[in-house]
C-alpha cells in the first residue's frame, strides 16, 4: 500500500508546480439521474418518471460555455461523466458535450474521457455508441460478483449480467475500469479473497475497491440508526483493506491512491487532477468545481438547476474565493490520499504558506506512519489506517 507508484506519462513530472502555470484543465460533468436509488449511496441522484434528452442536452451545453467563458486558452487533459448514472445519458448528448469542450479548449493529444456505466443490459447496449460518440475509458459498477451481496446493496443487475457488460465494454473501450464493494456485514478474509481473485482474473488494468461505509442521509444510515444493519467491526475492516493492498500490489495493480488500483501507465489521469490539486471545470446538477482560485458548487436538484441556468445562464449555486490557508488544507488532504504523496515545499511555494507542522510530521516519521523520501512525504501503510487522524495532526 506503501509502494510508489512508477512514474507514467502523464505523471507531471511528480510535481504539484505542473499546475500552477495555469494550463491544465479537467472537466467533470454530472448526469444526477438513476433509475433507482441504491440504500448506500449519498450521492447527487435523483429518480425520475421521465427525462427530456434533449433539454438536458442543451441546458448541459449552456453550463459548459459559461465555465468555458471564465477560464479560457486551458489544455483539456480530461472529461469525466460522473453520476447518477450517465450510461443513461443518450450517445448523441455525450458526443455534443464532448464536441462541445474541444471547442472550447485544445484537447490533448491522449485526452482521457470516462464515463461510469451500470451494467444492466439495456445500458450495456449502448457501449458501442459510447464509444462512437469519443468514450475512451468505462469506468463500470458492478460492486461484487456474488447475487445475494447485489440484492444486499440494491444493485439492479445479476453476477453474470455484470460479467457480460465487462465483457462488452473490454471490446469497446480502450481503457476499463471497474468498482467493487468490500466490507460488507459479516464479509470474510476468505469471502474477499475470492472476490479479489475474480477481479484480478478479468484482464482490466485499473480497479476501485471501496469498503462499505453507512453515509448519512442513506437508507443504510436509516437501517443502521434503527438496529437492523450491523456494519463490519473495525478490526476487520482494516484487516481486509490489508489484504487487498496485499493482493493488488503481487498481481502488478498497486494502490496508487487509498481505494484506487492500476498498473503503471493506468491511472486515472482526470482523479490525478483533483488529488494533484489542479483546477477542474464542474458542470451540472450538483457538480463541483475548482478552478481560478475559487470553489463552485452546482444546485443539487434538477428542477432548480435548470430554473436557475434559465435565470443566469449557469447553474451554479455557490461560488466562493478560496483563502491560501483553505487551498493549502485541501492540497494536503488530497495529496497523502496518493502513494506518491506530497512535495510539501513546493506546495508552500504555490500557496505562499506551510502545509505541515515539521513537529508532527517528524513525531510520526518516527512513530512509523509517515515516510519522507526526498523531497516528498507520504502515509505509510500503517498511517493509511489512520489517515483522518494523521491529516489533523500535521495540518500547519
Amino acid at each position: 500500500m506503501g509502494a510508489t507508484v512508477e512514474q507514467s506519462p502523464f505523471d507531471f513530472a511528480q510535481d504539484e508546480r505542473a499546475f500552477d502555470a495555469g494550463k491544465e484543465l479537467a472537466l467533470y460533468v454530472h448526469w444526477p439521474f438513476c433509475v433507482s436509488k441504491c440504500p448506500y449511496c449519498d450521492f447527487n441522484s435523483h429518480v425520475r418518471a421521465s427525462i427530456d434528452q434533449s433539454e438536458w442536452r442543451e441546458a448541459l451545453l449552456a453550463d459548459l460555455a459559461h465555465e468555458a467563458l471564465l477560464v479560457p486558452g486551458r489544455r483539456l487533459t480530461s472529461i469525466f461523466f460522473g453520476g447518477g448514472t450517465p450510461s443513461l445519458m443518450e450517445p448523441s448528448t455525450v458526443a455534443a458535450i464532448i464536441g462541445a469542450a474541444r471547442e472550447h479548449w485544445q484537447a490533448a493529444d491522449d485526452i482521457e474521457i470516462t464515463l461510469e456505466a451500470n451494467p444492466n443490459s439495456v445500458e450495456a447496449e449502448r457501449f458501442a455508441d459510447l464509444a462512437a460518440a469519443g468514450v475512451n475509458r468505462l469506468s463500470l459498477g458492478l460492486q461484487s460478483f456474488d447475487d445475494s451481496a447485489l440484492a444486499f446493496l440494491g444493485r439492479a443487475h445479476s453476477a453474470d449480467e455484470g460479467l457480460r457488460a465487462l465483457e462488452n465494454a473490454q471490446r469497446h473501450f480502450e481503457r476499463v475500469s471497474f468498482d467493487l464493494i468490500y466490507g460488507l456485514p459479516d464479509e470474510t478474509e476468505e469471502s474477499w479473497s475470492a472476490n479479489l481473485d475474480r477481479a484480478l482474473s478479468l484482464g482490466t488494468s485499473h480497479l476501485s475497491l471501496y469498503q462499505l461505509t453507512i453515509e448519512p442521509g442513506t437508507r443504510f444510515a436509516a437501517l443502521h440508526a434503527s438496529g437492523k444493519l450491523k456494519p463490519l467491526g473495525e478490526e476487520a475492516a482494516a484487516s481486509l483493506y490489508e489484504l487487498t493492498a496485499e493482493r493488488t500490489e503481487a498481481a502488478g495493480l498497486p494502490a496508487y491512491e487509498v481505494s484506487n488500483h492500476a498498473r503503471p501507465g493506468a491511472e486515472s489521469r482526470h482523479n490525478l487532477t483533483y488529488w494533484r490539486y489542479g483546477d477542474y471545470a464542474g458542470v451540472g446538477p450538483g457538480a463541483h468545481g475548482r478552478r481560478l482560485g475559487a470553489r463552485t458548487v452546482r444546485h443539487r436538484k434538477p428542477e432548480n438547476f435548470l430554473s436557475t441556468l434559465r435565470r443566469n445562464g449557469h447553474g451554479i449555486a455557490e461560488e466562493e474565493p478560496l483563502s491560501a490557508r483553505e487551498a493549502a488544507d485541501e492540497a494536503l488532504v488530497m495529496g497523502l490520499r496518493l502513494a506518491e504523496g506530497i512535495d510539501p515545499a513546493a506546495l508552500a511555494e504555490r500557496f505562499g504558506t506551510e502545509l505541515v507542522d515539521e513537529r508532527a510530521v517528524a513525531r510520526l516519521v518516527a512513530s512509523g506512519h509517515l515516510e519522507r523520501s526526498e523531497k516528498r512525504l507520504r502515509a505509510t501503510p500503517a498511517g493509511r489506517l489512520l489517515l483522518e487522524r494523521l491529516l489533523a495532526e500535521i495540518a500547519a
